[in-house]
Parts: C-alpha cells; sequence; structure tokens
C-alpha cells in the first residue's frame, strides 16, 4: 500500500488562537513536489546472526487500556497484545488474511450461514492449558455476550456455536456475515485461557493469558508493561528475546531522543516533524506504510448515557443540526491540513473506506470540497450566530495539539470559535466512552474489512459508536454489505452508506497517517503492517550489537 501524492499549496499562515501552547502563530511550509513513499514492512537479518536473549525496549506513545481483547479499544493495547495473545487469523504483509492458531482459512457452507474454523493442534496456552475448540468457543462466546464487550457486533449475528471435535470450530449465522474471517483477524479473534478466564473473570485484564511468543509478566501504570518469553509457545524455537518492555514516553521527541541514545530499540508513531531527519542517522532505520485507519473530529449528537445505549437529546446547535456540522467539515481544507502539519507524511480522508482496498469506489473516496464561505451561508441557514463557540477534547501530545490548532485557525473562516480542551489519552478515552464531550479528535487504526472501519462506529447502538449516531438508512446499508459476499457488490453499498453518512457529518474524517517505526539497526525481527501493530514477537538482537 502506498499513499497517493497530492499536489503542494502556497504559503498559508495559521495563527493559533489556543490557548494551551506559546507562540500564537506559525508558517505553513508550502510542500515540495509530491513524493511517493516506498512501504517498508520489516526488517531482516542482512544475512547477520542473532542474539539469543536480551531486553527489547519499545518506546509506546501512549498508555494500552486494559489488556482485555473482549473490552479494549486501543491501538496501544493492540501492540502489547500481539506478543503475547494471538489471533485465530491475522494479517501478512500484503495485508492479505492468513491462518494464525487456525489451520486454514474458514470455509463457508449453506449460502454463508454455516463458517467452519480448522484449529492448530498440539498448542497451549500460557498456564499450560490445551488449546482447543472448547476453549475458541469460551472466548468467542465471551465476545459475544459480555455486557460490555466491544466485540459483538464486530462477530456478526451469531445464532450458535459448535464444537464437533478439539480441532473444529463451526459458528452458525441467523444471516451470512462476510467480515467475519476479517473480525478473527484483530482482538475479536485473540483467544483466551479458559482456566485464567474461569479463574480472573473480569479482572482477566490484570492477568492476561493466551498463547503467544511472551507471557504477561507485569504492568506498572503511566509506566511500563512487561513480557517474557514463553517456553511453552509452540514456535519457541524462533523466539529470541528474554523480555520486551513496552515503555510509555507520550512525547515524540522524548521518543527520539531515547532511540538515540539506545535507552529503547523501536520506537511507534515517528513525528512527522522528526522522520525525515531521524532516518538519516547512522544506526537508526524506519519502518513505513499507509493505515487502513484514518484521523476525524467526532460530533456528539447523542451519547448521552454512555457507549451501547439508546441515543439521547443534546441541546447544541452542533448536535441538533446537521448543517452546522457540515459547515465544520466544509471548513477544513484537507490538502492544506496534511501539507503544513505532517510534512508530507499523510493523505486526506473523507471516509471509513480505505482507498487502497478493493472495497474503495468513487463514492467512498469522495472528499468534500473546502468551501469556508458555503459553511458560513449554512450556519445561518440553521439560524446560528458566528463564531459559533466548540469545544473540542484532544490528546495533549506536541502532534496532536499541532493539529488541533491547525484546525482551530482553519475553521474561523467557516465561521467557528474552536477551543481545545487537551487530555491525557486514557482520560480521552473515557471521556469518549460516556459521551462527556462535545467534539472529540481521535482516529482509528483500520480494519482490512470496511465492516470494521464503520459499523460499529455508525450503527446504532454499537460498541464503538461513540457520537451516539443514529441513522435507520445507514443501518440497513451497513447490515446489507455485511451479508453480501462479492467485494464489488459490497464496495457498491459501503458506496452509499458513505454517501450517506456525509449528509449527517457524525465523523468528519480527515486524513490517514503513514505508520511511522523507528529502530536500531542493532536489532532485527521486527514488523509493522497497514492494520498499525507493530509486531516483535521474533524480534532479536543482531551479534556484535552494543
Amino acid at each position: 500500500m502506498t499513499l497517493r501524492p497530492t499536489l503542494p499549496v502556497v504559503r498559508t499562515t495559521l495563527c493559533l488562537l489556543g490557548l494551551l501552547l506559546m507562540g500564537a502563530c506559525y508558517a505553513v511550509q508550502p510542500r515540495p513536489a509530491a513524493v511517493e513513499h516506498a512501504d517498508r514492512t520489516s526488517v531482516g537479518s542482512g544475512g547477520r546472526q542473532v542474539q539469543q536473549g536480551g531486553d527489547l525496549v519499545m518506546g509506546l506513545s501512549a498508555e494500552p487500556d486494559v489488556l482485555d481483547p473482549t473490552t479494549s479499544s486501543s491501538l496501544y493495547t493492540r501492540y502489547v497484545m500481539s506478543s503475547i495473545c494471538e489471533k485465530l487469523y491475522d494479517l501478512d504483509a500484503k495485508t492479505e488474511l492468513v491462518p494464525q492458531l487456525a489451520s486454514a482459512l474458514p470455509t463457508l457452507s449453506d449460502g454463508g450461514l454455516t463458517v467452519t474454523i480448522p484449529l492448530r493442534q498440539g498448542i497451549e496456552f500460557a498456564d499450560g492449558t490445551k488449546f482447543d475448540a472448547a476453549a475458541v468457543k469460551t472466548t468467542l462466546q465471551r465476545d459475544l455476550t459480555k455486557k460490555d464487550s466491544a466485540r459483538a457486533s464486530e462477530m456478526g449475528p451469531v445464532q450458535s456455536i459448535d464444537t464437533p471435535d478439539d480441532h473444529t470450530v463451526v459458528l452458525h449465522y441467523k444471516t451470512p456475515f462476510a467480515p467475519i474471517t476479517a473480525a478473527l483477524a484483530d482482538r475479536a479473534g485473540m483467544i483466551m485461557s479458559p482456566a485464567a478466564l474461569k479463574k480472573y473473570g473480569d479482572d482477566f485484564g490484570n492477568h492476561p493469558t493466551c498463547v503467544g511468543p511472551f507471557r504477561f509478566v507485569k504492568r506498572v501504570p503511566q509506566t511500563e508493561i512487561v513480557v517474557r518469553r514463553d517456553p511453552r509457545y509452540y514456535d519457541a524455537k524462533d523466539v529470541h528475546l528474554d523480555t520486551i518492555t513496552y515503555r510509555i514516553m507520550t512525547d515524540a521527541n522524548i521518543r527520539a531522543a531515547n532511540l538515540r541514545s539506545g535507552q529503547v530499540q523501536v520506537i511507534d508513531t515517528v513525528s512527522a516533524q522528526d522522520v525525515d531527519a531521524l532516518r538519516r542517522e547512522p544506526g537508526i532505520g524506519l519502518l513505513q506504510v499507509g493505515s487502513l485507519g484514518y484521523q476525524g473530529v467526532t460530533f456528539n449528537v447523542g451519547n448521552t448515557r454512555g457507549l451501547g445505549k439508546p441515543p439521547g437529546k443534546i441541546d447544541t446547535p452542533e448536535a441538533r443540526d446537521a448543517r452546522v456540522r457540515r459547515a465544520f467539515e466544509l471548513s477544513v481544507d484537507r490538502t492544506a491540513l496534511v501539507n503544513s502539519v505532517f510534512n508530507n507524511w499523510a493523505e486526506p480522508a473523507c471516509s471509513g473506506v480505505a482507498p487502497d482496498t478493493e472495497y474503495a469506489t468513487t463514492a467512498s473516496n469522495h472528499c468534500p470540497a473546502y468551501d469556508p464561505k458555503r459553511a458560513r451561508q449554512l450556519l445561518r441557514a440553521a439560524g446560528v450566530r458566528t463564531p459559533l463557540k466548540l469545544t473540542m477534547t484532544l490528546t495533549n501530545t506536541p502532534d496532536t495539539l499541532r493539529l488541533g490548532q491547525a484546525l482551530q485557525a482553519m475553521v474561523k473562516k467557516g465561521g467557528f470559535d474552536l477551543r481545545l480542551q487537551a487530555v491525557e489519552y486514557s482520560t480521552l478515552l473515557d471521556q469518549q466512552d460516556r459521551g462527556d464531550f462535545d467534539l472529540l479528535q481521535l482516529g482509528w487504526s483500520g480494519r482490512i474489512d470496511p465492516h470494521g472501519n464503520l459499523y460499529t462506529f455508525l450503527a446504532t447502538e454499537q460498541g464503538n459508536n461513540v457520537a451516539g449516531y443514529s441513522n435507520k438508512e445507514v443501518d440497513a446499508l451497513l447490515a446489507q454489505a455485511a451479508q453480501q459476499t462479492d467485494p464489488v457488490q459490497r464496495g457498491a453499498t459501503y458506496g452509499q452508506a458513505v454517501t450517506a453518512v456525509q449528509q449527517d457529518d457524525p465523523i468528519v474524517y480527515l486524513y490517514r497517517q503513514r505508520n511511522l517505526t523507528a529502530y536500531s539497526t542493532d536489532v532485527t525481527g521486527i514488523s509493522a503492517y497497514a492494520d498499525g501493530v507493530v509486531r516483535l514477537g521474533t524480534a532479536a538482537f543482531v551479534k556484535g550489537a552494543h
């Protein structure tokens, strides 16, 4: 996957009106000639021998939420879980679905109503419990029935689960559900030890026990998470490190400095302000790949009682009237935004359908044009006095604040007075779930199937619908697309859904970042794919490394 180049823009000055950073104005530099960035998704040994043992430290840009596959929602949790909780399926470097704990891709029968999943044999969980069909069934039923599950909508309308033998699981559906394999290639497919689930129950996240190259050791909140090599792992011969320490470092400059000094060996989410200089430094390498996800602004249009609850009424102009949200979108010049804030390391985005997948269409790729004059007309038609004051909650990292302040200056032309409320990432997740926000700047790391990027965020009362959005037409289109098996047909239906969503704008999609992971060249075996997850299961120090 490569990012599409966009054209350079003229120099613009953004006056930063927020109170969060010193220095009220900065100049937006014009982008040089459009550049294509070539994907690099893994670090090979290059013929060098690897060491056995050692502790690799990864500088993590935000603290993960609960280490429970059923309830978690953070990308950073997926980093840690990729080392300790394998899935039935996975993505490879080419963004294709491949078996992991399953032994082959599923087979469909009965018109797609029956999904048969063969399992690998001779595997144990980290606590010595046998991995078998009964264990898989226990996890999947928990995903479907747990009250606070974020996975139920990803699993689709499962009617029942059978285990005809120890190495076969059969899902029976009420209606066909095409996205199931992709869903099982993410958290819904992370299989948990039934013994640990029985022992710890809702506290499983503090004792995560799965199948993986590493097992959980400890967590120090706001500081680090440590995992240790699991000798029970079925491919233990390919695991080289003794431990991995995921150290929380929210400031991109601090992460980069620690990489340069050798205190950490891998860092995620390299700042677009630093990447060009960092990748030229000796001893440092860069993995880069386009994203299946997006960054955007979510409006709270009905989240009054928390996730999964029926939407309520919010008596603000932006919640009441789609014209106000539409005006906000028309006030955003996406091309200028990604050029000024991300220095050619991002691309505009206008929907949750990734443009380089087989489901993309003209409709799903459509971007409403920047038109602040039209935005002011819409606000007048909605009876709104300008400037309309809005408060946007966002994380307190330098890059995100830079984005927020660029938006702040940009939407002023459209008639908005945007205030910024910066909080810690974990606080942001809590606020979004409770509905304690007006506008929220946050993104999604992305899934290969559009269902994982759209349904859970936009369908009524679904697990990640933090906007409290409800539209019967959108519900019907997203449900229809999930039942269709032909990618072209599904793409057309998703295009219709995107068109309908763009009339309401509960989410204003802004851009797709490029996943940037920097590493010490003393380390090999690191991978980072388009799903945004940095994989360290086979990482190792090379012999002779300092």
